[in-house]
């Protein structure tokens, strides 16, 4: 029996509390006694997370709700430091959430308490000056791809590359056929996934766009048929007010993105997580992505990175077309989409083996990793 274990792990979103809860779960499996305080969703508290408070009070999303929340959020982080330098966790692990986890993790560390940090900001993109205060912060970062280990390798930040949990979960070859009938589409025929984003803003630049490229591609592929997963009933009201006057055979979707990817030929979709998706369905894709003109001026200048695609991030090469703002247009989406149709295998070869490269049973090596440095294995 090894020495009972206290860790402290703060989450501040619905994604961090999946992966919380499948690291516990995963150090629970490794480790005899282990005792979790800090504060987590429902997913980790199911695990034996004894939460400090909501974890809904750290999720904040935009610029304005977050200068309101700003007095609350900063009392809870002083609040919290003080507690968990009293409860004197053998390790403290902040997972995402990097603007409120790393000023947590410097000062605990400043304590003495061991801190990783699970998932990486974009570092490597833009900002990249980040990456001293995160030297400065951790003792460990658990990076989901190779390219961001090799990217704090470079900064001498100790790093462990994981793995995704979603290559994990995605199976190597989905069902085509059982995704159709579930969503009731023909057995045979082209059928296009549409993915314009989950933001109310992306829906706003790019649902008209993806819908007047997929009217173009009518025209080059008179039987494709498109799928269209909504990501909330807000999005599905945006999207059904965008789709009149289009005369097109779409089914609109709630949710059901992985069901979309399953039973789609191709996908035409806005740069963002949702790409990592569609590669580990294996599905070809184009990237298309638009934002206000000043911020497109703005972050070409800031972005330190050949792609913005995660694919191609992940290929280190054009394996996937970008085509971004002004390049962004209907027809250029439906001629580059075309030939996707029955002639992806480049891409969905070089998907392949990504997929099996992120396939490391995250949870388990990211447990390790943390009791290696907590000395307890």
């Amino acid at each position: 029996m090894g020495a009972p274990l206290r860790i402290a792990i703060v989450a501040g979103e619905a994604s961090g509390d999946i992966l919380g809860a499948g690291l516990m779960h995963a150090l629970k499996a490794q480790h005899p006694e282990v005792e979790f305080i800090g504060v987590g969703g429902p997913r980790m508290q199911a695990e034996g997370m004894n939460s400090y408070f909501p974890m809904e009070r750290l999720s904040v999303m935009g610029l304005v709700e977050v200068l309101g929340r700003l007095p609350e959020l900063l009392s809870r982080r002083k609040r919290l430091i003080q507690t968990l330098i009293a409860a004197k966790p053998d390790v403290f692990i902040g997972i995402d959430a990097p603007d409120f986890n790393l000023d947590l993790e410097l000062k605990l560390r400043r304590a003495g308490i061991k801190t990783v940090h699970y998932v990486s900001p974009s570092v490597w993109a833009w900002r990249q000056k980040r990456v001293l205060k995160i030297r400065e912060a951790c003792d460990l970062m658990l990076t989901l791809f190779p390219f961001e280990a090799k990217f704090y390798d470079e900064h001498q930040v100790p790093v462990r590359f994981v793995g995704h949990t979603l290559a994990d979960a995605i199976p190597l070859e989905a069902d085509r056929a059982a995704a159709r009938a579930e969503l009731n589409l023909p057995a045979d025929g082209p059928v296009v996934a549409l993915m314009p984003g989950s933001r109310g803003g992306e829906v706003s630049r790019l649902g008209g766009l993806f819908l007047d490229a997929a009217v173009r591609l009518r025209a080059l592929r008179p039987g494709v048929r498109f799928v269209l997963p909504c990501a909330s009933p807000e999005r599905r009201v945006q999207l059904e007010a965008q789709l009149a006057g289009h005369d097109i055979p779409v089914t609109l979707l709630d949710g059901q993105s992985h069901t979309a990817l399953a039973a789609c030929d191709a996908v035409l979709i806005a740069s963002g997580t949702a790409t990592l998706e569609a590669l580990l369905y294996k599905r070809p894709m184009v990237v298309a992505y638009r934002v206000a003109p000043m911020t497109y001026r703005i972050l070409k200048r800031m972005l330190k990175s050949p792609y913005v695609s995660l694919p191609n991030l992940l290929a280190g090469r054009l394996l996937v077309p970008e085509l971004l703002q002004d390049a962004a247009t209907p027809d250029a989406l439906a001629h580059t989409l075309a030939p996707l149709l029955n002639g992806g295998e480049a891409q969905t070869e070089g998907f392949d083996q990504i997929h099996r490269t992120l396939r490391r049973d995250a949870s388990t090596e990211a447990a390790k990793a943390v009791l290696e440095l907590a000395g307890a294995r």
